[in-house]
């Protein structure tokens, strides 16, 4: 907290006050300042000072009331008013926080700490060209503020401005050698550049500075498992345990990978941590499924399934995710498609120098497979789950909800729902967003004159895909329901977006919506989107990769037959099996739980 020192009572009243804030001793600190406030009542000092101490106690209601009292009685108390904003932030008064910091830097420009927040704010809340004009204001006035560079950095990478978020971070680590967070957010920088080696280097960076870092340790041994390094992932693994052996996402990682075998040490050690109330919930959820493979390999499935089960139910409780939510996304998609955009003056796009080929479907339903054969092919550059377009269309689909238009009803699977009956989207936003996309993918320093872009859930998007991009090609990965389902289920997939993925019947639902979206796709580009199926690949592999080379507009290439030996990163769950020759059998494993998962069945046979 910021600490006023001017004279309100005497200095050397207010001095032993501060000395036994900072070393902890609070409330004896907030006794003196209280019987200090009988005698000097009008002292706004005071009051930023016991609010001060309120906020040591985690007291913050108190700290609000003592706060406001300093600025009633100095209105221009840019530090109370701060003050107040931070504990504002914590309370979840969003727009007060915003209020009180922006009153704090009218009266007091130069303020790098209020930038700082409030530009953390305003990234949260995905107003991020204002995020970014905060932190440049913080770093102006502070030209030392590493915290503030590293913030600057996350703001451009959800901008998809890597480059401009690569330098921010170097920016930071230069100031500060030591600052830990700043290695972690360049290497990922590097990672969504597909640039995996640059990645390991900056981990190995951070381990010479910061030796005793746990997280490091876990980074470069991830890095590795996408490299296929699998014993120098596991090394890298183990290292960060023995420096923290309660960190239950380490675990995690060494529970997927498939050859990895708890010992009876940390076995014992995640079930004491598990039953303990002091791990955070990210950690209970990491160790639930770490304890469930753990079971599954001693094929005890009771046991399996409720370590299972509970990992998937602390995971959407964390993530509070709602059904709902999808129903609502694919009304809004709907209607914007409901009559298929035209572009009048198509002279306007500028060339696409490297094309496209967007893969799309359900999580787990082989689409790493399909990457890496269409990536071993001499002309095709395999760009991995890139989130590029994602980050470019949120605000635009945000901007379509928020139009101040009357409200209008949509039936879907069922449901009534209610949504914004906008205009159109206009062929400028359409321009926009290739623009945008391709100079995303300028940053990305590959020869090859095709790319692949797989993040799944571009099904949503396919129609912002084909009409500003014409030329792109979309596969789309078909699987047995049940097979993907189940694997999703298992697997805890990472992403915030995949909150359908921890509940059996959300899962079912999200597939149905899904397979109607995709219906809907269908009908309004038909004949353009290839839809290949995993099982037919997996048995007819030659026949269908044959196939799947002659859509893109691919030459027979050798190499896709011998995927395999690709030694390209692979940052999925897959990255073991596409190391692998193809193999069958796998749509078959949920078979194995059947007697389990009957509410996943159930569902799915009703659609």
């Amino acid at each position: 907290m910021t600490i006023n020192t001017q004279k309100n009572p005497e200095i050397n009243q207010i001095q032993p006050i501060i000395s036994l804030l900072n070393n902890g001793k609070t409330q004896e600190a907030l006794s003196i300042v209280n019987n200090l406030t009988k005698d000097f009542p009008d002292s706004s000092l005071l009051f930023n000072i016991s609010g001060a101490c309120y906020k040591a106690n985690n007291n913050l209601e108190k700290a609000v009331e003592s706060f406001e009292k300093a600025i009633v009685i100095k209105p221009d108390f840019s530090e109370a008013l701060y003050n107040l904003a931070v504990i504002q932030k914590e309370l979840g008064h969003i727009n007060s926080s915003i209020n009180n910091y922006e009153k704090a830097i009218a009266i007091k420009p130069a303020y790098p700490d209020a930038h700082n927040n409030l530009g953390n704010i305003f990234l949260k809340t995905r107003q991020l060209d204002t995020a970014i004009d905060h932190f440049e204001w913080a770093v102006a006035f502070k030209p030392d503020f590493f915290e503030a560079y590293n913030n600057l950095g996350l703001v451009h990478l959800e901008k998809n401005q890597v480059n401009n978020a690569i330098k921010n971070f170097k920016k930071a680590i230069t100031i500060n050698p030591k600052y830990s967070e700043a290695y972690i957010n360049l290497a990922q920088s590097f990672k969504d550049l597909g640039q995996m080696n640059n990645a390991v280097k900056c981990y190995k960076e951070l381990l010479t500075v910061n030796p005793g870092f746990a997280k490091g340790y876990l980074s470069i041994g991830i890095a590795y498992k996408a490299q296929g390094k699998i014993d120098k992932a596991i090394k890298n693994l183990e290292k960060a345990l023995s420096i923290d052996s309660s960190f239950g996402v380490i675990y995690y990682n060494l529970g997927i990978i498939k050859e990895y075998v708890f010992s009876e040490k940390q076995i014992s050690k995640i079930k004491s941590l598990l039953s303990s109330k002091k791990i955070s919930s990210q950690d209970r959820i990491n160790l639930s499924f770490a304890l469930s493979k753990v079971h599954e390999d001693l094929n005890d499935k009771d046991q399996f399934f409720k370590f299972l089960h509970e990992g998937n139910r602390l995971r959407k409780k964390d993530l509070n995710y709602s059904i709902d939510t999808v129903y609502q996304n694919h009304a809004v998609i709907r209607k914007i498609f409901s009559t298929p955009p035209s572009i009048k003056t198509p002279k306007l796009f500028q060339e696409c120098n490297k094309q496209p080929i967007f893969i799309v479907g359900m999580p787990r339903s082989g689409s790493s497979l399909v990457e890496q054969i269409l990536a071993s092919h001499k002309s095709v550059y395999g760009g991995g789950e890139m989130q590029v377009l994602r980050k470019i269309l949120n605000p635009v689909l945000r901007d379509y909800l928020n139009q101040d238009k009357a409200v209008a009803s949509t039936s879907i699977g069922g449901k009534k729902i209610q949504i914004t009956a906008a205009e159109n989207i206009s062929e400028s936003v359409f321009l926009s967003i290739r623009e945008k996309y391709l100079d995303t993918m300028s940053d990305f320093d590959f020869p090859e004159s095709i790319f692949t872009d797989k993040s799944l859930l571009n099904f949503h998007f396919i129609g912002f895909i084909f009409t500003a991009f014409p030329e792109a090609k979309i596969i789309h990965l078909k699987r047995d329901a049940r097979a993907i389902c189940w694997s999703i289920y298992k697997h805890n997939l990472p992403q915030n977006g995949n909150g359908f993925a921890n509940n059996l019947e959300d899962l079912a639902e999200f597939y149905k919506l899904y397979s109607k979206l995709m219906n809907f796709w269908h009908d309004l580009f038909p004949n353009q989107i290839y839809d290949l199926v995993y099982e037919d690949l997996t048995t007819n592999q030659e026949e269908e990769t044959r196939k799947l080379l002659e859509y893109c507009g691919l030459e027979w290439d050798d190499n896709c037959l011998n995927f395999h030996n690709s030694k390209r990163e692979v940052q999925t769950a897959s990255v073991l099996q596409v190391r692998k020759k193809m193999y069958q059998g796998s749509s078959e494993a949920w078979k194995e739980y059947e007697a389990y998962l009957k509410p996943l069945l159930n569902a799915l046979s009703k659609f």
